[in-house]
């Protein structure tokens, strides 16, 4: 069976969370935070999902990562002056939620060198990951970009079933096409495209993948590790 590839944070979880101030569950529909909000906290994810997004001014909205188990969010705001959350946390599965004040943990960095290094490199991944993401989005055209984004939820939530990949995660084609920067009738065109080719399948509202190899042939992928190649 293929299992889901989490990547592995550098920071240790257990050291951010003793300098939490609280701990709450969260409720699935409501927001950790939201754009334009004082950005006073960070958040560590310890179970449930948050979808990180940004809304345009006309109501548009696109979805750049899922947080899961041992994530973080909120991290943005970190050594700015006046902050403000530049995006939205939408909280799509309840979940165990730890917040830290921002002045804490950017005290804690200035004073422990391990620290500083750690988040150094997770916000160096993070950066990463982001870039190739929004290169997809802007280089690979409509089609290419929901292509992209199959092959990086394959690889986080992908569960090997025969010769097909189960994405086993409940998606609309307005989540879809919210991760693709794009109308949820070019998403709907474009899968309904993939199925008759017989490159996908939909059951359920969870797509499987039939054909791997022709996705990636077809944006010409690079063959990025899974850490940097995911949704999360």
């Amino acid at each position: 069976m293929m299992t889901t590839i989490k990547p592995t944070h550098s920071i240790e979880i257990i050291e951010l969370l003793k300098f939490a101030d609280r701990k709450f569950i969260s409720e699935r529909g409501t927001f950790l935070y939201q754009e334009g909000m004082v950005a006073d906290e960070l958040f560590v994810i310890m179970s449930g999902k948050i979808q990180i997004s940004k809304i345009t001014t006309d109501g548009r909205e696109l979805s750049l990562r899922i947080c899961g188990a041992n994530d973080i969010c909120g991290e943005l705001t970190l050594f700015t002056d006046d902050p403000r959350y530049l995006l939205s946390a939408m909280v799509l599965e309840e979940g165990e939620v730890f917040a830290i004040k921002k002045d804490v943990i950017e005290s804690e960095i200035f004073q422990n060198s391990k620290l500083a290094f750690e988040f150094l490199k997770w916000m160096s991944d993070h950066f990463r990951k982001t870039q190739t993401k929004f290169r997809d989005l802007v280089l690979n055209g409509k089609r290419g970009a929901l292509i992209s984004t199959l092959i990086r939820m394959s690889n986080s939530y992908g569960v090997q079933k025969g010769n097909e990949i189960l994405i086993d995660l409940p998606l609309t084609n307005q989540d879809l096409a919210n991760f693709c920067g794009t109308s949820r009738e070019s998403t709907n065109r474009i899968l309904s495209e993939l199925k008759k080719e017989k490159i996908i399948s939909v059951k359920k509202g969870k797509i499987s993948i039939l054909d791997l190899q022709y996705l990636k042939d077809e944006i010409g992928c690079e063959n990025c590790s899974a850490v940097y190649c995911s949704i999360e």
